[in-house]
């Protein structure tokens, strides 16, 4: 049995993950969520560490979108992990910052964006779904526009530290369809790590779109990990 952390991106929560968890547990596996608190890289990272470090091994580390760069920091010196899994997710270099990314990629998340009083940031929610999650019906769409976490400005504008990719075995899923981290660029990150690819016709919201085919590239890692 292995122990399969998971790790949410920016506007969400662990809950993203309720369509993959239970394909994951009949499968055999143990599952954690994080629950980050989206007010830096660093505690974030922390955030996941923490699970991370209390876990026996093998552990594998996925991360779904800004989660991908949680867990390029998270898992680094980490001897229980044994792959990382990144699902539509940046994966960024030693010193490249998520606004790196993007910039070279530009997408439809940027004009997205809403700055609150507090500087927070929001997805507008007449936006998220045609940013976010194309594929899902419109309603729950709107409920994921709802419940949206807030995230500090500090999440895309921190250098990464060095990549744990360049040492532990990967996995990339690529949503085809994305318009928030676009193809292109998910493409061009798994490439230079090195990473098993598969590629999906989906929204950035491939957890909620497409839980099976997310499920399978997990399990296909934690096979290989074991």
């Amino acid at each position: 049995m292995t122990d399969i952390v998971v790790v949410h991106g920016l506007w969400a929560d662990g809950s993203s993950w309720s369509e993959v968890i239970p394909l994951l547990h009949a499968a055999g596996h143990r599952v954690h969520a994080v629950q980050l608190p989206l007010t830096s890289v660093e505690e974030d990272v922390a955030y996941t560490r923490q699970v991370v470090d209390r876990l026996p091994g093998p552990v594998v580390l996925a991360g779904w979108s800004y989660g991908g760069a949680v867990i390029t920091n998270a898992a680094q010196g980490a001897p229980n992990v044994s792959a990382l899994v990144y699902i539509a997710a940046f994966a960024p270099q030693q010193g490249e910052r998520g606004n790196d990314i993007l910039a070279r990629f530009p997408s439809a998340v940027g004009e997205a964006v809403q700055q609150d009083e507090q500087g927070r940031l929001w997805i507008d929610p007449d936006r998220y779904r045609q940013v976010f999650a194309a594929d899902l019906p419109s309603a729950r769409a709107a409920v994921l526009a709802s419940v949206q976490k807030p995230a500090a400005p500090a999440c895309f504008a921190t250098p990464s530290g060095e990549p744990a990719w360049l040492t532990i075995p990967s996995w990339y899923l690529v949503a085809e369809n994305d318009k928030a981290l676009l193809p292109a660029a998910q493409e061009w990150m798994a490439e230079r790590m090195g990473a098993s690819v598969t590629s999906v016709p989906a929204s950035h919201a491939v957890l909620l779109s497409q839980p099976e085919r997310v499920a399978d590239v997990i399990a296909s890692a934690a096979t290989a990990g074991c």
